[in-house]
């Protein structure tokens, strides 16, 4: 990262900029300005710091401050009223009621983000579980690999994929031209997915059940106040308003709306500073990793070539990247590396978005989904996870691969 810092907003041939004003990559191979060694080293290093600090925070702001927003949703009976209405849709056969809850978690991810998946939809998947007295593990996991497997389609569905934006735009494809690259390795990565999670979970899946009575909210205002709250930050997302932003007066609106209603009950919303903290630690490793010799060795992982081997070397960079590390820094690292032809690009956006899968920190979205788990007293091992979810990468991200190289 020694040369200028490029801006992450698009180009001018490109139609939507990024939600995230101020992140940034790595600058690329061609940069050459270095770094005076003496006094001025220290300038160099505070400017740095602040150009860290502007790509790092506004993902911390959205990932603490979307947190509390699902916290006192959940306080007020929003996720239990929503799962009921949902087992009520599914009209008594759990397979029925498993699929609707697919093409929700599909059409929220696709339109609204993945985060927006892993938070809301995640607390309404476990209240179903607990409602049909079943595993909440495949609802659980459904919620979480769709949140990630179906993130390719549109700009919106994924950081990464603005990110990507301004890249696309330089080797002359904009915002309809990705949608048209991505669409059959998106297809193909939901596939795989719905099918791998039927298998492993075929028998949870199977039967009929009772309903129970409609849960009775503790505050009929407040739980209105915050369906339309959730109801409304998404589509919001979706308008290409800051994440952080749209999520921090979200917060602020239930926050003050928890203070004044009933205190004792929203007491115990967690604001996940610890958490934020780790992922602030990540960013912060692999930027000194990137100053001090990393690149040299992403590029030669990543290798060159578009036939399906080379394709298939950048995806499985990207995939190793996110479940080492992270995803969104993997694609930052690795997309210097990768974006000097469209499907190079796309190949690092499928590793990077559908095979984030293995481990509990691969994406802010598995950060988000693990901790509504234990918000609702859910522990899923994370050798289940792994196993269950290296199966899952393997076989969705194979399937949109093998789309990507038809499609091209």
């Amino acid at each position: 990262m020694s040369g200028p810092s490029r801006s992450w907003s698009t180009s001018s041939r490109t139609t939507s900029p990024s939600r995230w004003s101020g992140l940034r990559g790595p600058a690329g191979p061609g940069s050459s300005t270095r770094r005076p060694a003496d006094a001025s080293h220290a300038a160099v290093t505070g400017a740095e710091l602040a150009d860290l600090v502007a790509r790092v925070g506004p993902v911390l702001v959205f990932f603490v401050a979307i947190t509390v927003v699902a916290e006192i949703a959940d306080a007020a009976g929003v996720f239990d009223v929503a799962g009921h209405w949902a087992t009520r849709a599914g009209r008594h056969r759990t397979p029925v009621l498993w699929l609707l809850f697919v093409v929700v978690a599909v059409v929220c991810t696709v339109f609204l983000s993945l985060d927006t998946t892993a938070v809301l939809l995640t607390p309404v998947g476990l209240a179903i579980a607990a409602q049909l007295d079943i595993s909440p593990v495949p609802f659980a996991l459904t919620t979480l690999w769709l949140a990630n497997t179906a993130s390719l389609l549109l700009p919106v569905s994924n950081l990464t994929n603005l990110l990507s934006l301004h890249q696309f735009a330089a080797l002359g494809v904009g915002h309809p031209g990705y949608v048209r690259l991505a669409a059959l390795p998106a297809a193909g990565a939901v596939v795989g997915t719905v099918v791998v999670l039927f298998l492993w979970h075929r028998k949870a899946l199977r039967g009929r059940y009772a309903l129970d009575a409609a849960p009775e909210p503790h505050d009929p205002t407040m739980l209105r106040l915050a369906a339309g709250v959730c109801v409304a930050v998404g589509p919001l997302f979706a308008l290409g308003l800051s994440p952080a932003w749209v999520s921090s007066v979200a917060a602020m609106v239930l926050l003050v709306a928890a203070w004044s209603r009933d205190r004792s009950r929203f007491a115990h919303v967690a604001v996940p500073w610890r958490m934020a903290l780790g992922v602030a630690v990540l960013f912060v490793l692999l930027d000194l990793a990137l100053r001090h010799g990393l690149q040299p060795a992403l590029a030669s992982l990543a290798g060159t070539g578009t036939a399906p081997i080379d394709l298939v070397r950048v995806a499985g960079s990207g995939a190793l990247a996110a479940n080492v590390v992270n995803n969104l820094p993997a694609y930052i690292a690795l997309e210097s590396v990768t974006a000097d032809a469209p499907p190079r690009l796309m190949a690092l956006l499928i590793g990077v978005n559908v095979a984030p899968l293995v481990t509990p920190w691969a994406s802010l979205a598995t950060l988000l989904w693990a901790q509504r788990c234990r918000a609702r007293g859910i522990q899923i091992s994370p050798w289940t996870l792994a196993a269950q979810g290296a199966t899952c990468a393997l076989v969705a991200a194979g399937l949109a691969l093998g789309a990507l190289v038809v499609a091209g």
